[in-house]
């Protein structure tokens, strides 16, 4: 809406959700010098409406008219008027409409003029709205050739009821004595007509120009979109088309999931059904994150645009295998699977090679052909094989043949991809075709099927859906116009929105090609590429089409496709979960949380201070976490941790606990305000910028009345100054077992020597009479302090909350055994242990060493030697230290730096490289190690080099990696000892096994038994093969690709050929050669290519004879075209995969 106060509207910026020529209001300024100057039609004057009209408020290009008027409103007296002015209220189209006019300007030096819907205020109907392309002309009068003219279009609604023009015409020059020199003023004796021309336009979709604020897509579709994570608007398409396949998502929903759905969200089948309920269930878009992430998608799938027919392909096999053994098994391949021939048929005898093939979608070649027919046409177009092309047919010789594919039957549901990517060998580079290609809504495909195609149903199919493409190659937007019903309408699915389309915005307006031109329009702007064109940048890229015969069982017209009931429950209780946290989000100002430690928990625990104050709830050690009220009394708190652990509600009493200035966190002192809340007591006795802390002190028993007594009521008091009692922890160090817990607590005097404590020391610690002990207090981590018998305790400066640390005094004997055995005598040893002491998990590096080692813990100090390690980690493996090699970790889990056994330092050293390494540090695992248990020693290994080879023990199908420590003066014979040994080969197949180098992915050369070791480069792959003995002068590097001759992968090799030999029996050699039988050697295209670019491949035919094929040219390779199923998931080219 044009707001009074704003200037006349201009086009906002281009938005890709947008379509500018339909959605932004378009306003076109006319002045009556505008002709055309060779048109000889004269110009008509304001007060000739219809004419006037024709001229300058044409109909809009393919918008239907509802209705149409004209209103002229007659101003006098201008100079006298109001600041803001409406003119009487006219109808047109069933809607009340005036002009509001503003006489000196809205806020400009401008006359100011705008349409207004004309309802009584505050009764305009909350959804109401009328689509009008609208005129206001304003003139003379007494002179109608003079006029000013501004023209728009928008979308009128309760919230945006005006529209118009602020600056419609400059006041100065309306009142000046003469309007562009015709010797009279346009307001001529403070008169003037302004004529409204309205047309009000019919709106099918409903969202002609729509802003789309506020748009709610259930409400106006009874349907939901899907959110975009990134650049996944491509999956978005696909999933909206496999949904509105009913049949589809009934059988997804029939793929039994009630038990894993309750701990698994890693499946892949149980999140789609989840995604499926939601669209059906939900009010809002979905978002796909859940389904993503099962497939095992991270940020690098979900912000690149992937194949859409690879996707739909991937996806089905994984669905397809989900439903084996479930009541859905069968059901993909009823729905979408149809059978192909390839054949070869000879036109002068009576023989046929052919092939039936699955397939699941068809690939059709947009390019060169204007229609859907015309690429069935060329798809089963028959190619004769005469000449120097005959085909060998077996017991008849070269013979005259005609080649092809035919259809013996088409699915229930048909998937047709459309080529809109081809390489252009000009520009060297994949480029959009952009083409017009024209494709039905109902369509007959029994023209390409076969005389012997099952008939007994017409193949007639329906469009159900076409999914677009935006864009280009680099940039661009994926969505769908699907047709959930059989005969409803079309629906637009653009990522989170849904709105109604016609059926040429389903159909024409994605053919492609150029832009119907008018006016001189030279197109529109590329949403992405923000370039001008005269062709269409959207078009259709994926068609569904449904069988007319099948449509009421696919679409399930009648039905309701009910999902299983454990989903509804699933979801329920997730929403209920979402809700309970947005609550607690709400309300989290009003809670607290506060830590509360025990003598449970002291009593469980091993290490430095009192607990460790951290939550982890299934060891007994750490404090417990509670989430309280800030109005909570610490009365009402005490007692709801006391019902907590088991006790009387008034056999606690609460102690706040501080952090002292050391480091160390101690009770300070109790609380005992009782009607205190507990943000008070934090506020008062807790440290101000950590989490409240409470020590839970437990009373010892009750007096006489019944009343609780704690330790501090037994303390005897003294006559000194300063006597009062302190309450003291107490620790003990075991020699025996190495290990430091907490015994209790408990209280003495202020003015005790530490001598005096030692009755209470021998009975919490249950010791007889004459047990000789030592104390030392624990200050803090690395300050452990021993306490002198006579000196007391305020002179040693004990406190509230200190720790005392107890242990006997041994004999020699006794020093003697725990020293032999690698143990600590005194506590303050045992404690730098503690401070020093890491846990560190060993796994072994090789994936084969797996099975014979372990993954193990231990726990060393970061003091230790790099020999010390070794020797504690090759005692627990039972082998010699000298032969064990370590490698640090990355972040990611992988190898990292192999650790020098001669460098100097600590184990601190190896995990933690410093502040002088940061990139190290950084990205490296700092708690553990790969290990390797070499077969000779560390020192032994250095005069060796690893060799990494690859053994191929069934042609080329199965790949074995080994990697051998081989002398640097060795020779490849030598490779293959060490090979054997490692590979455990018997002497009969080392006298066949040949050794050669490739280099990415491509046959490098072979190596002789007496080549040097050294002369092998690192870059290089090493494979070791026995391929069948074969008799031939000539030979021919073969390698493999995917698609695309730069796509290479697998693993290359040297074929034999023979003269004379026709393709068709060299395809059985080379499945013998390489061991790839059955279905995965028929998917196999093949192909010649040529150095250095190996640009175009050029396939061979089954009557052609390679070795003629090749002749002398010796820069020529046999190339196996088919998927690598081995591709990583990192690059542009990566394929798309589902876990």
């Amino acid at each position: 809406m044009d707001q009074p106060g704003s200037d006349m509207l201009i086009d906002s910026e281009f938005d890709e959700k947008l379509d500018v020529a339909d959605d932004v209001a378009i306003i076109t300024p006319d002045t009556d010098d505008t002709m055309d100057e060779v048109d000889a039609e004269p110009e008509p004057c304001a007060d000739e409406y219809e004419a006037f009209m024709a001229k300058h408020m044409p109909e809009l290009f393919d918008q239907e008219t509802e209705a149409e008027t004209t209103f002229t409103w007659d101003i006098k007296d201008w100079r006298s008027l109001t600041r803001r002015e409406h003119g009487p209220v006219f109808e047109c189209g069933g809607h009340p409409w005036r002009i509001l006019f503003f006489p000196y300007g809205n806020n400009v030096d401008f006359a100011s003029f705008y349409l207004e819907q004309g309802h009584e205020e505050d009764k305009v109907p909350e959804d109401w709205y009328a689509c009008v392309q609208f005129m206001l002309v304003l003139w003379n009068p007494q002179d109608p050739t003079m006029h000013i003219v501004h023209s728009a279009t928008h979308r009128f609604t309760a919230a945006e009821g005006d529209w118009g023009f602020t600056r419609f015409a400059e006041l100065r020059r309306l009142f000046a004595p003469s309007w562009e020199d015709r010797g009279r003023p346009m307001v001529e004796d403070n008169m003037v007509k302004v004529t409204a021309y309205v047309r009000v336009l019919k709106d099918p979709t409903g969202v002609l120009w729509h802003n789309f604020i506020n748009y709610d897509s259930k409400k106006e579709t009874g349907m939901v979109g899907l959110k975009n994570q990134g650049a996944t608007c491509y999956l978005n398409s696909l999933l909206q088309s496999l949904f509105f396949t009913n049949a589809f998502r009934k059988a997804v929903y029939q793929i039994p999931t009630d038990e894993e759905a309750a701990v698994d969200r890693t499946n892949s089948a149980y999140s789609l059904q989840r995604l499926f309920y939601l669209l059906q269930s939900s009010n809002l878009a979905v978002a796909t994150t859940d389904l993503t992430q099962s497939f095992g998608w991270d940020s690098k799938q979900i912000f690149e645009q992937q194949d859409v027919q690879e996707l739909s392909r991937v996806l089905m096999d994984k669905l397809d295998e989900k439903m084996k053994g479930t009541e859905a098994e069968g059901a993909l391949e009823r729905m979408f699977v149809g059978k192909m021939k390839t054949y070869i048929s000879c036109i002068n005898v009576d023989y046929e090679s052919s092939r039936l093939e699955d397939f699941w979608d068809i690939q059709l070649n947009v390019s060169g052909n204007k229609n859907l027919d015309d690429s069935f046409k060329d798809y089963v177009q028959v190619e004769t094989m005469d000449g120097e092309n005959k085909y060998f047919a077996e017991g008849y010789g070269l013979q005259d043949a005609k080649k092809g594919v035919i259809f013996e039957s088409f699915p229930q549901v048909l998937h047709l991809q459309l080529k809109r990517f081809e390489y252009d060998i000009n520009r060297d580079a994949m480029m959009k075709v952009n083409d017009r290609y024209e494709f039905p809504e109902i369509w007959d495909a029994s023209p390409y099927l076969s005389e012997q195609a099952d008939g007994s149903e017409p193949y007639i199919y329906h469009l159900h859906g076409v999914l677009v493409h935006s864009g280009d190659l680099n940039a661009g937007h994926y969505y769908a116009f699907l047709k959930p019903t059989k005969d409803g309408h079309f629906y637009k699915f653009d990522d989170d929105r849904v709105t109604r389309a016609t059926k040429r915005e389903a159909l024409e307006e994605n053919f492609g090609g150029d832009y119907t031109q008018m006016n001189g329009n030279i197109g529109q702007r590329n949403p992405y590429t923000r370039t001008w064109s005269a062709k269409r940048s959207m078009s259709a890229y994926m068609l569904v089409y449904i069988r007319e015969s099948r449509l009421d069982s696919i679409l399930m017209h009648g039905e309701s496709v009910e999902p299983p009931s454990h989903l509804a429950q699933r979801i329920a209780e997730e929403r209920a979960n979402m809700e309970k946290r947005r609550k607690e989000r709400e309300e989290a100002h009003l809670y607290m949380d506060i830590a509360v430690a025990s003598e449970q928990n002291f009593k469980h625990y091993q290490g430095f201070d009192i607990v460790p104050w951290k939550a982890d709830p299934e060891n007994p050690a750490h404090p417990k976490f509670y989430r309280a009220l800030r109005a909570t009394t610490m009365s009402q708190f005490t007692h709801s941790v006391a019902e907590d652990l088991g006790l009387e509600k008034d056999m606690i009493r609460p102690w706040a606990m501080v952090n002292r200035q050391n480091g160390t966190c101690r009770p300070d002192v109790p609380i005992t305000y009782f009607d205190m809340t507990v943000e008070e007591a934090s506020s008062k006795f807790g440290t101000k910028t950590a989490q409240f802390k409470i020590w839970m002190e437990t009373a010892t028993g009750r007096d006489e009345e019944g009343a609780p007594v704690y330790g501090d009521s037994a303390v005897e008091a003294k006559s000194q100054q300063g006597s009062r009692p302190v309450m003291l922890f107490l620790k003990f160090f075991d020699t025996k077992t190495q290990s430091l817990f907490g015994i209790g607590n408990f209280y003495a005097n202020h003015q005790d020597k530490v001598l005096d404590i030692s009755p209470q020391i021998m009975k919490l610690m249950g010791w007889p009479a004459g047990t000789s002990f030592k104390l030392s207090e624990e200050i803090k981590q690395n300050m452990i302090e021993a306490m002198k018998p006579k000196v007391t305790l305020a002179q040693s400066e004990i406190q509230d909350g200190d720790i005392i640390t107890v242990q006997r005094i041994l004999s020699d004997k006794e020093v003697a055994q725990v020293t032999a055995a690698g143990g600590f005598v005194e506590a303050k040893d045992y404690y730098d242990f503690l401070l020093n002491r890491i846990h560190v998990e060993f796994a072994p590096r090789l994936g084969a060493d797996v099975l014979k080692f372990p993954i193990f813990p231990l726990s060393l100090s970061k003091k230790m030697t790099y020999d010390q390690m070794a020797a504690k980690v090759a005692e627990f493996l039972k082998v010699e230290p000298t032969h064990l090699r370590f490698t640090t970790i990355n972040a990611g889990g992988k190898p990292k730096l192999v650790v020098k056994h001669t460098q100097p330092g600590t184990l601190q050293n190896i995990l933690f490289p410093g502040a002088y390494n940061y990139s190290a540090a950084s990205m490296q695992k700092s708690d553990a190690l790969f290990y390797e248990v070499l077969e000779m020693s560390l020192k032994e290994l250095e005069q060796r080099k690893a060799m990494k080879i690859t053994w191929l023990p069934e042609g080329i199908t199965k790949e074995e990696e080994y990697t051998l420590m081989i002398p640097r003066t060795a020779l490849v014979s030598e490779i293959l000892e060490a090979l054997q040994k490692k590979a455990n080969l018997s002497d009969e197949v080392m006298q066949n096994v040949q050794v050669y180098e490739a280099h990415n992915n491509k046959f490098y050369k072979t190596l002789a038994p007496d080549f040097g070791v050294m002369g092998i480069q690192d870059y290089l792959q090493l494979y070791a093969a026995v391929f069948p003995e074969e008799d031939s002068p000539r030979k021919i590097p073969v390698f493999h690709f995917d698609k695309e001759p730069s796509k290479v992968h697998g693993v290359p090799f040297v074929f034999p050929l023979k003269e004379g030999e026709a393709f068709s029996e060299t395809k059985q050699r080379l499945s013998d050669y390489t061991k790839i039988k059955g279905k995965q050697f028929d998917k196999i295209k093949f192909a010649l290519l040529s150095k250095p670019h190996f640009s175009r491949p050029e396939y061979i035919g089954d009557a052609e004879i390679l070795w003629d094929l090749v002749g002398s040219r010796d820069d020529i390779y046999l190339a196996f075209d088919h998927v690598n199923k081995t591709r990583s998931f990192w690059g542009k080219t990566d394929s798309i995969f589902i876990r």
